[in-house]
């Protein structure tokens, strides 16, 4: 049976469309599930939308319509362009689901019976936006330390979790299980500044607004969006308070909840005291990704700022918009992302290291060897250099995997392009086709439709549509990750097809000035 790989996103709010920042979330969680199936495992891959709170119902007001009919166009908007981003995710949840609200009413229920829930009053300082309460310490120059808004004192009857009662236990468990939360700056944040100063118990239901999961047993209430949104994890793969499924039973705990690192706190602090509380596992690691920036400001549609992955792809194309996102943006540091850097990338690495090679190679082997694979013939040293690179790239990229180093990755994969377009100024088959030495050109050749092969290959995950095209114009079926263990997998003797150019060269002072106009 093959190991199970449990990957999730965090579920995108319905308050708008989602701007490149929120959509580089999904492309990485896509790239990290593509390459786990491909080396084999049996990959659940979730996401979906968070549509209750009072926000969501604020917003249907003003577009006078009814918060279901608000939620459903922009959950619709959400997946439209998660599809458009060619992401291979296994279910799309919405936690509007009857199915998930009904969970989640059951959940709550067993946790009020367990004492972990009780009824209170709260008073705080509330950001509508960021639907969180916040105590004046926690205030930056008096507003949200989130999204930098004002904050309103708010009193009303709630319904607390005793947050307070797990917070040994939380202490001791992130500091003894140190892969949990990472990068490590997000482990330290969590622990010195918001875990070990102490835990207040969370307000868990409102009364305020309507437009929410309401308590059965006292329907005035509605569940708060924290634990109706964190709960969406094990509602959708059988978790249910009696009887959970075997699927429920398979896949958790999650391998990997990917998230942005605004949203850490909820996920590191509240989720582990839910699951506790419900005598659940923890999730194997909570990653908190950083930023896109455009210009380097956090993008945002208040700040004017907001750049769309649908018009980038529109732009540019949905492989070049996906390379750009994972390749720009390192394990820890934010990412920036402005027109002209996407210019310069695309040429430099789309065009220039891949596209060209891939045109030249397969155009040489058109002309010298009417287009069938060649065998091989004479070797010499180049030729375990180059060997070499691509046996190091597979291991590297594989490496770099593992540790959620997607960046990382693809340099290794475009280091077996560099390395043969080098191979191909270092043999000079134009001059071996002119000296007539057919057999040191046939390993020429061969070596480079293999290393494009391979690099193909491993690419895959990242850019899904490029690597296909790859695959059509070798005609080869050869795409597994068992098919690149060994060099020399490409079959000699097969017809090549046509070169197609992969990524034409951008004119960058034409592009921006059309589009100024």
């Amino acid at each position: 049976m093959k190991e199970k790989y449990y990957i999730s996103t965090a579920i995108a709010y319905t308050s708008g469309k989602p701007h490149i920042g929120n959509t580089y979330e999904i492309i990485l969680a896509d790239a990290i599930a593509r390459f786990k199936r491909a080396q084999g495992y049996d990959v659940y891959f979730q996401t979906g939308t968070d549509e209750h709170g009072e926000k969501i119902e604020l917003k249907a007001k003003d577009a006078g319509v009814s918060p279901k009919e608000y939620v459903d166009k922009v959950a619709a908007q959400i997946k439209e362009i998660w599809d458009k981003m060619n992401t291979s995710y296994d279910y799309f949840i919405r936690t509007t689901n009857e199915e998930h609200e009904a969970k989640v009413q059951k959940i709550f229920k067993k946790m009020y019976d367990k004492g972990d829930i009780y009824k209170g009053e709260y008073k705080g300082l509330y950001c509508t936006p960021c639907e969180s309460f916040w105590t004046e310490s926690q205030l930056v120059d008096g507003k949200c330390p989130d999204c930098g808004r004002e904050v309103e004192e708010k009193s009303e009857e709630a319904y607390f979790f005793k947050l307070s009662k797990y917070q040994n236990r939380l202490v001791e468990y992130i500091e003894t299980h140190p892969e949990f939360i990472q990068p490590e700056s997000r482990k330290n944040e969590m622990l010195n500044n918001f875990i070990k100063p102490g835990l207040q118990d969370l307000c868990v239901s409102r009364t305020s607004f309507s437009w929410g999961i309401p308590v059965d047993f006292d329907p005035k209430h509605v569940v708060y969006v924290w634990l109706d949104a964190l709960t969406n994890y094990i509602t959708e793969i059988g978790y249910d308070t009696e009887n959970p499924t075997d699927n429920f039973k398979k896949y958790w705990p999650a391998d990997l909840h990917l998230i942005g690192k605004d949203i850490i706190r909820f996920h590191t602090i509240y989720w582990p005291c839910f699951l506790w509380s419900l005598d659940l596992e923890l999730p194997k690691q909570v990653f908190g990704h950083p930023w896109l920036l455009t210009n380097n400001d956090k993008i945002g549609k208040s700040r004017g700022n907001a750049v769309y992955a649908d018009d980038l792809a529109d732009l540019f194309g949905v492989d070049a918009v996906r390379f750009y996102v994972l390749h720009e943006i390192p394990f820890a540091n934010d990412g920036n992302l402005t027109y002209e850097l996407m210019i310069e990338r695309y040429n430099s690495d789309l065009a220039n290291i891949l596209g060209n090679l891939v045109n030249r190679t397969i155009s040489m082997a058109k002309k010298y060897f009417d287009g069938i694979v060649p065998s091989i013939g004479t070797e010499e040293e180049l030729d375990v250099d180059l060997k070499n690179v691509v046996k190091e790239s597979i291991y590297a990229t594989s490496n770099a995997m593992e540790s959620l180093k997607v960046a990382e990755a693809i340099d290794h994969v475009f280091e077996i392009f560099r390395r043969s377009n080098k191979y191909i100024d270092e043999t000079c088959p134009w001059t071996l086709a002119k000296e007539g030495n057919t057999e040191r050109l046939k390993t020429v050749i061969y070596n480079l439709l293999e290393s494009i092969r391979i690099g193909a290959v491993l690419l895959h995950s990242f850019l899904p549509e490029t690597s296909e095209k790859i695959y059509s114009q070798l005609n080869t079926d050869k795409i597994d990750f068992d098919s690149i263990k060994e060099f020399g997998g490409l079959e000699s003797g097969k017809e090549l097809n046509n070169p197609e150019p992969l990524f034409a060269r951008i004119d960058k002072d034409k592009f921006l000035e059309e589009l100024q106009k």
